[in-house]
């Protein structure tokens, strides 16, 4: 064997050992993946890119979270059975220094001014749009003890502050009685 060789051969076991190394400072540190993520971390074409949700197998949120509270029904005035047609959702907190998406989504809802009420439907849709920014309004139901006005009183309807829609036409005053 010339010179030559034996460099080359010296050369690839230096390069051998390497590589060995190599893998098994990865495997030690990827030790805890389970076993799909480290075949899909083999097999994809950028070996070092596995994506972090795919190794979460386990739900990190408490089962209290899920339980059931009817009791809470009672503390807002709600009843469960016969929900509330309509929400009074007013901005409380400011929405400077919050994300783009919370600023966006009180754009959408009509909450620019603080401290403005604006009358929402309670459908799914609009709740799920309200659960972004909870923590940022107010939400009481709109309740109307004297049933909903007809299209000529709205102009005679306002909201008190207890969340309730009062009709000045339908409320008359008392007859005195007069003493005969």
């Amino acid at each position: 064997m010339g010179e030559v060789a034996r460099r080359s051969t010296k050369y690839n076991e230096l390069k051998i050992e390497m590589v060995t190394k190599t893998i098994a400072f990865i495997m030690s540190a990827v030790s805890f993946l389970p076993a799909k993520s480290l075949k899909a971390a083999v097999l994809s074409p950028r070996g070092w890119l596995v994506s972090a949700r795919s190794t979460f197998r386990k739900a990190r949120i408490l089962k209290e979270v899920f339980a059931e509270r009817s009791k809470e029904h009672d503390k807002y005035g709600g009843d469960p059975d016969q929900p509330h047609k309509l929400h009074i959702v007013t901005r409380v907190k400011s929405t400077m220094r919050r994300p783009y998406w919370e600023k966006e989504m009180v754009k959408h809802l009509g909450l620019q001014k603080a401290h403005v009420p604006v009358i929402h439907k309670n459908t799914p849709a609009v709740n799920s749009q309200l659960k972004f920014v909870k923590h940022l309004v107010r939400i009481q139901p709109l309740q109307t003890p004297y049933g909903l006005p007809a299209e000529q009183d709205m102009a005679d309807a306002f909201l008190n502050s207890k969340g309730e829609l009062i009709v000045r036409r339908l409320l008359q005053p008392v007859a005195r009685i007069s003493e005969s």
